[in-house]
């Protein structure tokens, strides 16, 4: 083997997999520096909801992007006017991605460069909207470009429009691990050789009328008034979760198309593990043997035992499900002694649960905490809870090198996820 080869493969041959680029919108702004200051400092970027009147609701707080203007971040303004918000955020988180990547589409084989990207619900005010004119105004008074406006797909769909991607084209859907599971889809297609490349992450819109009535009335969102204590993860006093939005985008290649075109590879991408708990339509299963599962393989495939985790950045809904099952699963994965040293951090107390977009916008993170030895504090988490016996962050962690960290989603369904991502030492 070629001494390249030796660099960018892996020992069974396949090729490994680097990030070269990142980019977000979240509640704490647009771009992975405000998305990361506001992690680090440990702030709340949850705020009582402003897009509706939530009066007759039980539930007042969310993550919203605030002020978000298309037209002030590259988008002109007959796409704000027509793109749905999810796919808005797509295309602004994108955009950095692949600024930062440094990829230029005119010097690429349009064909091995594939747009991976999900969205857990999709155009739901547009559909909202479209139900609305159907009941009160009639079948003729429905948007013509209702369908192509609304569907999930369209996100992934206008970013190969946008950049000229001409390789596959995927819609993930698997609810709240669809981010993760658009991410690890890409990193075993650039592994195997399909593609040399891929956009791939996550977006979502679902701070809506119809989404917050029904996950209020399901029982899963918190109903807590202070805005600061709503979402805590791991936290005895959680209460469930609190809705978000945004959207996180990566750009991954393979390290030999990175390194021939001199990209700068920020970190790998060096597992991934997906199963399904076969268990419960919103539950996960209180054994925890469907996500230990994904972590275990996440780590395996990279040739990494539990004994090198660095730190887990968790799904961490502060469900009162979610948060005992991921605990049990580390526990698990590590052993009891062990699994409780390793530092667990969930970023959902700054920002909230971003469903189809948290998976990506989770794996920025986690790249980021490999990237500058640094882990996250776990905002509003403040009171341990029996149930939930491990490492949770509480104050921001430098100066912290790591071989590796598993960041993992859960989604409705038993959907699990789990990537892991190293530091990349040139």
């Amino acid at each position: 083997m070629s001494e390249l080869n030796t660099a960018t493969r892996r020992p069974d041959g396949s090729h490994r997999v680097a990030i070269t680029g990142m980019g977000a919108v979240s509640p704490a702004g647009v771009g992975i520096e405000a998305l990361w200051d506001a992690l680090m400092e440990r702030s709340c970027c949850i705020a009582p909801i402003q897009r509706f009147d939530t009066e007759e609701y039980p539930v007042h707080n969310a993550g919203e992007v605030r002020d978000f203007d298309g037209t002030e971040h590259g988008l002109t303004k007959k796409e704000a006017r027509r793109f749905e918000r999810f796919v808005q955020y797509a295309i602004v988180a994108s955009d950095e991605a692949l600024a930062m990547s440094g990829m230029k589409m005119e010097e690429e084989d349009a064909s091995r460069v594939a747009v991976i990207f999900g969205s857990g619900i999709g155009g739901i005010d547009e559909l909202q909207k479209g139900f609305h004119d159907l009941e009160n105004k009639g079948p003729k008074r429905v948007s013509p470009l209702f369908v192509p406006t609304m569907i999930s797909n369209i996100a992934a769909g206008n970013l190969a429009i946008r950049y000229g991607m001409k390789g596959e084209c995927l819609d993930i859907v698997t609810a709240c691990a669809t981010g993760a599971h658009s991410i690890g889809t890409a990193v075993r297609d650039i592994r195997h050789g399909y593609i040399d490349a891929a956009l791939a992450g996550g977006a979502e819109e679902a701070i809506n009328p119809i989404c917050i009535a029904g996950f209020s009335n399901l029982g899963a969102l918190s109903k807590e008034e202070d805005p600061t204590q709503a979402s805590l993860p791991f936290d005895v006093r959680r209460g469930g979760f609190v809705a978000g939005e945004g959207a996180g985008a990566v750009v991954l290649e393979s390290f030999e198309h990175a390194i021939a075109r001199g990209a700068t590879i920020l970190a790998e991408v060096t597992g991934y593990g997906s199963t399904g708990d076969a268990y419960h339509m919103t539950a996960p299963d209180p054994s925890a043997e469907g996500i230990m599962r994904a972590m275990s393989m996440a780590l395996q495939e990279g040739g990494f035992t539990p004994a090198d985790l660095g730190h887990l950045n968790a799904h961490g809904t502060g469900t009162a499900a979610n948060d005992s099952t991921e605990s049990k699963a580390l526990l698990a994965l590590c052993g009891e002694e062990e699994g409780k040293k390793v530092p667990v951090t969930s970023v959902k107390g700054c920002i909230g649960h971003t469903l189809g977009a948290a998976g990506a916008i989770e794996a920025i993170v986690c790249a980021l905490s490999v990237m500058r030895d640094a882990v996250p504090p776990t905002s509003g988490f403040e009171q341990p809870d029996p149930e939930c016996p491990v490492n949770v962050v509480s104050q921001p962690m430098r100066g912290y090198e790591q071989k590796v960290a598993l960041t993992t989603s859960l989604g409705f369904g038993g959907h699990n996820a789990a990537l892991a991502i190293s530091p990349y030492r040139a």
